[in-house]
């Protein structure tokens, strides 16, 4: 027992590193406000181009793009991004590189889950949008796609909270999150503690948007 709490809880590894820790946390914690709403924007013209563009070849496009980027592993997409881009003559910032990645990631999962959410909202709505004066854009914009975001919250804040999770990839393009200064730590003091106090802090970040997501679950059960 005193091993198990030398190596894995030694409070005196984590007085020394939680500075640190904090810095990588705040890294994650702004990367993931950066990453995650261009993932939904993208993600929701990608959404509306696949259930209101009357060209075919445009739905295909946008379904293949969302299939292939869903089944490419992210971790392999960030290290082409920013690894073979200078073979293409390009020197990408670390912060965009991790930016492109995620959000060629991240959109085609926001893109499904929105049009599911813009196929949920009754035709109808369109119609009677329609019929007081408003555009089809404007219809879109201020009934379709607020309910469509209503009907998929839970649904796009679960997908938020695996985005804050898959942060951790930004490590291997040397970005300071939380998991990165922590395996650095932990080669410092030659002790895992380092690695279970990150976990702690990931389980205080997220544990509230957990606790939320399972009462916008409940809410949506019980409406049903």
């Amino acid at each position: 027992m005193d091993a198990l709490l030398q190596n894995f809880f030694n409070l005196e590894v984590y007085r020394q590193v939680l500075p640190f820790l904090l810095g990588g946390l705040w890294t994650t914690v702004w990367l993931s406000l950066l990453v995650i709403p261009i993932g939904v924007v993208s993600g929701l013209l990608l959404a509306l181009l696949a259930t209101q563009s009357r060209s075919r070849t445009v739905r295909i496009a946008v379904a293949v793009y969302v299939d292939f980027f869903r089944s490419f592993p992210p971790l392999v997409l960030l290290i082409l991004i920013y690894f073979g881009a200078p073979f293409l003559g390009l020197e990408l910032p670390k912060l965009l590189a991790v930016a492109l990645g995620f959000m060629f990631n991240n959109s085609s999962y926001f893109a499904e889950v929105l049009r599911a959410g813009i196929e949920s909202v009754p035709s109808g709505q369109m119609e009677a949008a329609r019929s007081t004066g408003l555009s089809r854009t404007q219809a879109l914009a201020w009934v379709i796609v607020p309910q469509a975001v209503r009907n998929a919250l839970p649904d796009l804040v679960g997908n938020g909270i695996e985005v804050i999770k898959l942060t951790t990839i930004a490590s291997v393009v040397a970005l300071p999150e939380l998991l990165r200064v922590a395996r650095d730590a932990q080669s410092l003091v030659y002790n895992p503690s380092p690695i279970v106090l990150a976990a702690l802090l990931y389980l205080v970040l997220l544990l509230p948007l957990v606790r939320w997501l399972s009462r916008l679950e409940h809410r949506g059960r019980s409406l049903h």
